[in-house]
């Protein structure tokens, strides 16, 4: 069984972890100290090793999970000296393959992006480039979906943060119908509800469109197809474009 390290103890790798033991990952996992209280709670409920320093961590794994902002990849990278063809996956967002060689240049590096569901062992686990290892320890982590192609990656990572955005959109909804007089536990039952409903229905018809099931419900005459054409009469949708966009110039930017 393969050791992990995780060089960046904080929320999402806290919850890979928690995805890993619970999809039945039973290595070693060595945590970097510079995050003590959750390094310490890993420690107590998943069984991991707190290690004195990232070096010592690079030291005692086969595998490392990059997990620290893109902003301290650097200042990472000149702490630490990886071994010729030691796996390295991140998560640092917007930091390419070829930045990543750079700072690391002995380490075998992929990209990997997922949602704090990794923690449920549900999340849509992103990888890039191909890599049979990489697949196998984070395909416990819920739907895995492997790109070639970076600029594709870049496009998953907009997706990953439509994940964030799409709370808050439900929260207005629930919030919308208590303001009207729903319970908020039944308001909020019924937001997820219906989303959930959306889902199952299209995925258990993969050959419809979208916009094409959308529209099946939002017939002439319906309610349903009065909100959509005040939602269109807004541009709601040009919103959600906008916010794509911005992240994904961001993921693009020339990096120092």
């Amino acid at each position: 069984m393969h050791e992990l390290g995780i060089l960046g103890v904080g929320e999402l790798t806290e919850k890979v972890v928690i995805g890993l033991r619970r999809g039945g990952f039973e290595g070693a996992i060595h945590l970097s100290p510079r995050n003590p209280e959750r390094a310490r709670r890993l420690a107590s409920e998943c069984g991991c090793r707190i290690a004195r320093s990232n070096q010592a961590v690079v030291e005692q794994a086969d595998w490392l999970l990059l997990g620290v902002r893109p902003d301290a990849v650097a200042t990472l990278a000149g702490e630490v000296t990886l071994r010729p063809g030691q796996h390295l996956v991140s998560l640092a967002a917007g930091v390419s393959l070829e930045s990543l060689a750079q700072r690391f240049p002995q380490a075998r590096c992929t990209r990997a992006m997922l949602s704090y569901a990794a923690q449920i062992n549900q999340s849509t686990v992103v990888v890039c480039p191909a890599q049979a290892d990489t697949e196998h320890l984070l395909a416990t982590l819920g739907n895995l979906v492997v790109l070639e192609q970076e600029a594709h990656f870049e496009l998953a990572t907009v997706g990953a943060c439509m994940n964030g955005w799409f709370y808050f959109f439900l929260h207005d909804l629930q919030q919308w119908l208590a303001d009207k007089g729903l319970p908020a536990e039944q308001a909020r039952a019924l937001v997820l509800g219906n989303l959930q409903d959306c889902l199952a229905s299209a995925r258990s018809q993969p050959d419809q469109s979208l916009k094409r099931l959308g529209l099946s419900i939002a017939t002439p005459g319906t309610f349903t197809a009065d909100g959509l054409d005040m939602l269109n009469h807004h541009q709601a949708s040009a919103a959600w474009g906008a916010a794509c966009q911005v992240v994904l110039d961001g993921l693009l930017a020339p990096k120092r």
